[in-house]
């Protein structure tokens, strides 16, 4: 979160306007339209492709279906863009889709006569459908379709590209069938009010159907749900379907869960004030004020403690106080640091990430790890939960499972909250978001981090710059109305103009957003469609820069949260 620990990535105006496009919805395909695209799983390699500087090629791991996908790396100025031009009818409308997995990626079509389009997701670990559409002009008789990644990123992977709609005479693969019926279905976790399940991908599939008891109670586009509004200390029956536009698979076998005593898991945040400030405290010197815990300002309700590191055994992570770095702080004087706070009513979590956290919860087994091991933690200092910071990506599916065996052993007192960049939280479809849906009823608050960002789009489709009122509320707006309730949401700002590379924000600015969330007042251009009065609060990195400062961040922003309606 520092400008040491923390990646600043700007966003060029072609990224911003690639996430306005990919709000298109994709139109609806007649009895008559086939996949006009050719080649279009990889199986006969790079055929009918053609991909910039060599940055294609095609690979038989990972494959989303069939025995080939596009692997393309991006190499200095080269976005590894791989192309194909297709034959279209003109005045008609298509769909265009493709799954795809590892960095940055890009799906797109140009020369289209009409509108060109374009869709994107950030890095995922998973395979992940974009979706799109276009219409062809009058005299347009073939278009564009391109995949690319982005600058300094990792390679992405590509596969089943779909240009679904009517024949436009050039040849292409066949249109989708019915996709098989899901396998593996197992519960992931449960609660007294919810149980989380899993399964294994299906080919060719585009989105899963979860009945309960034989009744559909939700659709998602990945392999895990957790189904909610459950009595506690009963066996439900579930099942998972797949669907595509062909149609809906058949069932999957059942699986049983069983919820939880009433009062055995949920309710994330224990004794937090109803409006909470967060802090996150350096367990490093990088020439912010050096801190020992009990130097933490009192207006910090929840403190993270940054960071725990990982270990050679996946999933798993430790903690060593920098005693050196920190001018001889004892781990018992930080033990006894941390049940003062608790004396005062304050929360300290442990947090793992940061710009140069490595932590990779990728399966089971390694979800385990992660559970077992911050349980430790909060077993060995105190610590009240955890602060999931990771930069690098993460699995959805299975940091979503680790944080419920986490909940399962720490019981309902159990801290959880999560600082994604902004990038992350702009889609439910991102892995960041996704998790935070997963876990809803054991998560304590979401602080975005509202800097380091440049331009993104807010829950209006419009395009507004880091540093102001409008790009904290009309952003904080996307998680307020994607799923997230008012109290899991907390805005992040830097302390200072020191603790990160851009997106400073003065404290009344803040101020002013906090306001216009909740209370309707001092908005700026942007004005959201109603309050949100049970806003749970805002963030900072970090508490050593704020005491840098003269400790002018929490002294403004503290009262002025806790005195929000």
């Amino acid at each position: 979160m520092s400008p040491l620990r923390r990646s600043t990535r700007l966003w060029s105006s072609a990224v911003t306007a690639a996430l306005a496009l990919s709000l298109a919805g994709a139109g609806q395909a007649s009895a008559a339209d086939v996949n006009n695209a050719k080649n279009a799983g990889f199986e006969s390699g790079l055929s009918n492709w053609t991909c910039s500087a060599g940055s294609g090629t095609t690979v038989s791991a990972p494959v989303h279906g069939g025995s080939a996908a596009l692997k393309a790396t991006p190499a200095g100025q080269d976005d590894a863009q791989c192309a194909q031009t297709v034959a279209v009818q003109p005045n008609a409308t298509y769909s265009l889709s493709a799954w795809v997995q590892g960095g940055y990626a890009f799906l797109g079509v140009s020369g289209t006569g009409t509108t060109d389009v374009s869709t994107w997701t950030p890095d995922s670990a998973s395979w992940k459908q974009l979706t799109t559409s276009f219409t062809t002009g009058a005299a347009t008789t073939s278009v564009t379709v391109y995949t690319h990644g982005w600058y300094g990123q990792a390679a992405y992977y590509a596969d089943d590209v779909s240009v679904y709609g009517p024949d436009g005479g050039g040849g292409g693969d066949p249109g989708p069938t019915v996709p098989a019926a899901p396998g593996g279905l197992a519960v992931s976790g449960t609660t007294s009010s919810s149980v989380s399940l899993a399964w294994n991908a299906v080919s060719g599939a585009t989105g899963y159907n979860v009945y309960r008891d034989g009744t559909k109670v939700t659709a998602v586009s990945g392999t895990s749900a957790t189904v909610t509004g459950l009595a506690a200390s009963t066996s439900y029956s579930f099942q998972v379907t797949a669907t595509n536009s062909a149609g809906e698979s058949g069932k999957s076998a059942a699986v049983t869960g069983t919820t939880a005593a009433s009062g055995g898991g949920g309710g994330g945040g224990g004794a937090l004030p109803r409006h909470a400030v967060t802090g996150y405290w350096q367990n490093f010197n990088n020439g912010a004020t050096v801190q020992k815990l009990s130097d933490v300002s009192s207006q910090y309700d929840i403190i993270a403690v940054a960071f725990a590191d990982a270990t050679t055994t996946p999933g798993a992570v430790s903690f060593t106080l920098d005693s050196a770095g920190l001018g001889g702080y004892t781990v018992d004087q930080f033990k006894a640091d941390i049940a003062a706070k608790h004396a005062a009513g304050k929360k300290v979590v442990v947090s793992v990430g940061g710009q140069n956290g490595t932590v990779s919860v990728s399966d089971s087994a390694s979800a385990a790890n992660f559970a077992n091991s911050v349980y430790s933690l909060m077993q060995t200092y105190g610590f009240d939960g955890v602060d999931i910071d990771l930069e690098n990506g993460l699995n959805p599916t299975y940091m979503s499972q680790a944080l419920r065996s986490l909940s399962a052993k720490a019981g309902s007192s159990l801290v959880i909250t999560m600082a994604p960049q902004t990038i992350d939280m702009q889609s439910t479809s991102a892995g960041y978001f996704q998790t935070a849906l997963n876990v809803k009823d054991i998560l304590t608050v979401v602080n975005t981090q509202y800097y380091n960002s440049g331009s993104m789009l807010g829950c209006d489709g419009k395009v507004y710059s880091q540093g102001s009122v409008d790009f904290l509320t009309a952003l904080a707006c996307i998680q307020l109305e994607g799923g997230l309730s008012p109290s899991q949401v907390g805005l992040g700002v830097p302390a200072s103009t020191s603790a990160a590379g851009s997106g400073y924000v003065s404290p009344t600015v803040l101020d002013n957003a906090l306001d216009c969330l909740t209370r309707a007042t001092n908005c700026g251009s942007f004005k959201p469609s109603r309050t949100y009065p049970d806003l749970r609060g805002a963030m900072t990195w970090s508490t050593n820069w704020d005491a840098a400062a003269g400790g002018s961040w929490s002294g403004t922003v503290g009262p002025h949260v806790h005195g929000l309606p």
